[in-house]
């Protein structure tokens, strides 16, 4: 396994997953729930950061390894499912929205991983949507991290829930064209 900071970065992702889930399941008294809300949105912030900084940095530098090919999308799935599961557990967002955001990601990263096993993995590569639906999905879990319901004038979490919504649309889009892709493969 390469040591490098693009490695780094993504390892600093999975790490922060239990620090997220800390803050909501250990006691802190000290802390007043904006506080808690605040530090959970910047921790998401942080990994949602480290997500396209770590691919540049490897591509920049000419680091990019088969290993970090493989933890990079682990990460990032761990940190939006483990983050979607504590929304619904906050009674923050719909359980329908979590079932289907990350029943995609189980979809198709085993649909990219049975891809590259019969040596086609570019059938399935990141599409315009996917970005899309990514940028949505982390923008719409910060603001329902923060869960400010009055931010001068703007309820954040409404509109955490109207990009959820969204990212929930463009999940099941980008996973039918991903399965389009793949079909003649599947078929």
């Amino acid at each position: 396994m390469p040591w490098n900071l693009p490695i780094f970065l993504t390892w600093l992702r999975v790490l922060l997953i239990p620090v997220l889930t800390a803050l909501f399941y250990l006691p802190f008294p000290w802390f007043a729930e904006e506080t808690i809300n605040l530090t959970a949105a910047v921790i998401f912030a942080v990994a949602a950061l480290t997500d396209w900084f770590d691919g540049f940095l490897a591509r920049l530098w000419k680091q990019t390894s088969d290993f970090g090919a493989f933890l990079d999308p682990v990460a990032d799935k761990l940190m939006v499912a483990v983050s979607l599961l504590l929304l619904v557990k906050l009674d923050r967002t719909y359980v329908l929205f979590a079932m289907i955001i990350i029943g995609r990601e189980i979809t198709i990263s085993a649909l990219r991983e049975w891809m590259a096993q019969m040596g086609k993995r570019n059938s399935v590569a990141v599409a315009t949507v996917g970005k899309f639906k990514t940028a949505a999905q982390m923008l719409a879990i910060f603001l329902l991290l923060l869960n400010f319901p009055d931010f001068y004038g703007f309820n954040l979490a409404f509109i955490g829930n109207v990009l959820m919504f969204i990212a929930s649309l463009l999940t099941v889009w980008s996973m039918l064209y991903y399965l389009k892709m793949a079909w003649k493969e599947i078929a």
